[in-house]
């Protein structure tokens, strides 16, 4: 019996066709702290290098065809790391917000925010309300960052709401119900798991397991993991003839 494919983003031999490459692309930026460790750097540094990255990649994403790009940044889980990290991160992505946005407006690119506002500072809560409005206007790609997220709790809140009506009903209840389901996901770290991140929207998705630790994860990795699902034949649970 032939062994089934392999999920590994090094597979593929030859680019595709760029119509075949996914519109909508869900990463697991993984690695930031790893990445630190090796360089004898804080993981503070890690997580700065990492947001360089996810702000590279986007453009990256726009030029390639990506229509919407989903990251996760922040996961209801993520709140058991140490407090100084945990500080770290909420002050570096209110930085973010203010630098950033701006330039996201130049670009055309739409910001969005999915996951539990409650528990999150009030004053980073307006900055990612104040972010979702100035951009809403961008037209050329969608950046949805996954931030307090988890997918479970999105299945949870959904559920305490839904008082019947079928998937569609269901799906409106979910953080961003407008949002497309990622034709694929990516992983970075060379971990071979989901992690709890978008349970609902991933279940046809395909998966790449990237090596590279996400600081490391440059435009020539994200080609070979569109190309990479270019290869693939979805069936979405039927049978090709």
């Amino acid at each position: 019996m032939p062994a089934p494919p392999s999920a590994d983003a090094t597979d593929v031999a030859s680019p595709v066709d760029a119509a075949e490459r996914p519109r909508a692309v869900a990463i697991i930026t993984d690695g930031n702290g790893r990445w630190a460790q090796r360089r004898g750097v804080s993981v503070a540094e890690g997580h700065r290098a990492g947001a360089d990255v996810v702000r590279a990649r986007l453009r990256d994403a726009a030029e390639l065809g990506v229509e919407e790009l989903t990251v996760f940044s922040f996961s209801t889980e993520n709140w058991s790391r140490p407090a100084a990290e945990v500080q770290a991160l909420m002050a570096m992505f209110a930085d973010r917000i203010d630098r950033e946005t701006p330039e996201l407006i130049e670009e055309g690119a739409r910001m969005r925010f999915i996951g539990r506002r409650e528990g999150v500072d009030p004053e980073l809560v307006e900055k990612m309300d104040w972010a979702e409005q100035q951009t809403a206007g961008g037209e050329n790609i969608t950046l949805v960052v996954a931030f307090n997220y988890g997918g479970r709790a999105e299945i949870l809140d959904a559920a305490a709401k839904y008082d019947g009506g079928g998937e569609d009903a269901f799906r409106s209840l979910l953080y961003g119900p407008d949002l497309r389901d990622p034709d694929l996901l990516i992983r970075t770290s060379g971990e071979q798991r989901v992690s709890n991140y978008l349970l609902w929207q991933c279940a046809y998705s395909e998966i790449v397991f990237a090596p590279e630790l996400w600081p490391d994860f440059d435009r020539a990795a994200f080609e070979r993991c569109l190309d990479a699902y270019g290869t693939r034949e979805r069936r979405f649970g039927g049978r090709v003839s």
